[in-house]
């Protein structure tokens, strides 16, 4: 026991040290202030840091990292490692010595593409760079959504020609990297196709394919004919309006709570033009806006008619004459025959007015053409059906029983009658605009609603329900933890810190064998007993000492005992 007790561990050695040098704990306690002030000013000092590049890939990263190193630019990684922060005062200057040498390189690169342009390049090679340099463009526009983290846009232009059987539109492919969690509605992607078409010549947002990082197409290539979001919700949002005029009208009839109803609309969404061009007969042309007319006379007077024998006789030549042609005088109209001949001489007014009389007196013909135009009786009519038209409705309508009270006073449940019932059926047909062209239908009975509960299974007793298990459970694991730590506490922390903590008993002297055995040797000796032991041993000690170097003194304090005890 007394060998077990004379030697102390180390912690023990060193809380001996501790106690026989007390300048030691302040001279810690300043180094160690010291050494925080050191810290807080050095953390006060250190610069500012920024972020220089995020979302950098892998090769990228190195890269910039590299040049970094050989810049003796200091540099961090901010929470994640998604971005490298450099000094607040650096950020600027290093971008542009990072530019200088081409970093990042996987940065889409815009119009700054022709800004460098070589002298005499191809005209190859500017379409390239001008195509390179839109589509840079455009995935930068498309990136700006909050929910795409990058974007990749790929245009097919062809060439233009002058043939029109080989001219080829525009297309457009788009690929989109979204933020880890989040989503595109349909809206979103069609404004994307927009955005993209408006930017190219003749690109129209169903030539435009978008796809999702994971291979998802996302636009509608217009060669399915589907419902949109939008469509959907506007027939769920004019099915729950006639539900809500339906309801509306009819609770205060039969009350409330005892009405249900459904409504199921047919909406067209088809995009329809007409045009009717028709033509109507001519009914009174008195009535009737004349257009246009035009009237032509002509009079022919003194005219010879056509003679001759008919036949192709008359139309030869005459034969060569004979004998000299001899031609008998016929007389003059208006002369006898005997006075036939040439007018004597000294009457040549008279031969005159015989020619005139002749002239005024031969055939004449008259003509007269007249046309009118009138106003054609034209209709034309060209018809426009915007989409979201409803076709159909059908409306079902489930009223419940009146509860009223029988001749005991208590509440009974009866059908309402027939012309109420006629009634609520006529309200509904108002209420939901009911058209027997449209082909709606509606359907109003009249029923009794289920009011009885289901009869409620036994209650369980209270340790068997299931949330005061899982309690148990609970409270069972933080005991068994508790148990865990006292045990700990008492069985192992608590006596290992008592035999370092117990101070080191002086070396034995010369003692009576009464005072050498404490103990039998055959009990253990518990750590209280030991530090009770040390206790006498040491105040034995102080008192042989004070003995040896002042005898009177003590010999006074035991005659003051002994004075004490007699009285």
């Amino acid at each position: 026991m007394t060998a077990a007790v004379a030697l102390p561990g180390r912690p023990a050695e060193m809380l001996e040290r501790l106690k026989a040098n007390p300048k030691l704990p302040l001279m810690l306690a300043g180094a160690a202030l010291a050494a925080a002030i050191a810290v807080g000013v050095l953390w006060s000092r250190s610069p500012d840091y920024k972020v220089l590049y995020s979302n950098l890939s892998e090769r990228d990263g190195g890269a910039v990292l590299q040049s970094l190193q050989q810049m003796n630019v200091p540099y961090k990684f901010a929470e994640g490692g998604g971005a490298v922060m450099v000094p607040a005062e650096k950020v600027h200057e290093t971008r542009l010595r990072l530019a200088s040498q081409g970093l990042p390189k996987s940065g889409t690169a815009g119009m700054e593409l022709m800004d460098n342009q070589k002298f005499g390049i191809s005209q190859f090679a500017e379409q390239v760079n001008y195509q390179r340099g839109l589509e840079g463009e455009l995935a930068r526009s498309i990136e700006s959504i909050a929910a795409v983290q990058s974007a990749r846009v790929h245009l097919a232009i062809p060439k233009p020609t002058l043939f029109v059987r080989e001219r080829q539109k525009p297309t457009a492919s788009i690929v989109l990297q979204l933020y880890p969690g989040r989503a595109i509605d349909e809206g979103q992607v069609a404004a994307i196709g927009h955005l993209v078409s408006s930017s190219v010549p003749e690109l129209t947002p169903k030539s435009i394919s978008i796809v999702d990082q994971h291979g998802n197409l996302l636009s509608n290539t217009g060669n399915e004919r589907m419902l949109d979001a939008t469509q959907l919700k506007y027939v769920q949002a004019l099915e729950q309006n006639y539900l809500k005029r339906i309801e509306a009208i009819l609770t205060p009839i039969v009350g409330k709570d005892n009405v249900r109803a459904q409504v199921t609309a047919d909406v067209d969404f088809s995009i329809v033009e007409h045009t009717d061009e028709s033509y109507k007969p001519n009914q009174d042309p008195t009535h009737t806006a004349i257009r246009s007319q035009q009237t032509s006379e002509s009079t022919q007077q003194g005219a010879t008619p056509p003679g001759g024998v008919p036949g192709a006789l008359s139309n030869q030549p005459p034969a060569a004459a004979a004998a000299p042609v001899t031609t008998p005088q016929t007389p003059r109209a208006g002369q006898a025959p005997g006075q036939a001949g040439a007018p004597a001489a000294g009457q040549p007014g008279q031969a005159a007015q015989g020619a005139t009389s002749t002239a005024s007196s031969g055939p004449s013909s008259n003509r007269r053409d007249s046309t009118v135009n009138y106003e054609l009786d034209r209709s034309v009519r060209h018809v426009q059906q915007a989409p979201g038209g409803v076709r159909r409705l059908s409306v079902a309508v489930v009223v419940n029983y009146r509860q009223q009270a029988d001749a005991k006073g208590k509440l009974v449940a009866e059908p309402l009658p027939p012309a109420l019932l006629a009634q609520i059926q006529n309200l509904t047909k108002e209420a939901m605009g009911f058209s027997a062209d449209r082909g709606d239908s509606i359907n109003v009975v009249n029923s009794q609603f289920t009011t009885e509960r289901e009869k409620a299974e036994p209650e369980l007793p209270l340790w068997k329900q299931p949330d005061m298990i899982e309690l148990g459970k609970t409270l069972a694991g933080y005991l068994l933890l508790a148990l865990l730590a006292m045990f700990a506490w008492f069985k192992v922390a608590r006596p290992i810190l008592r035999r370092y903590t117990t101070p080191p008993l002086p070396a034995p002297e010369a003692r009576d064998e009464t005072e050498a055995v404490l103990l039998p040797p055959e009990e253990p000796a518990s750590p209280e007993i030991l530090r009770l032991a040390a206790k006498y041993e040491s105040d034995l000690a102080l008192v042989r000492d004070a003995a040896q170097r002042d005898p009177r003194l003590v010999a006074s304090v035991i005659k003051n005992w002994i004075a004490n005890d007699n009285r």
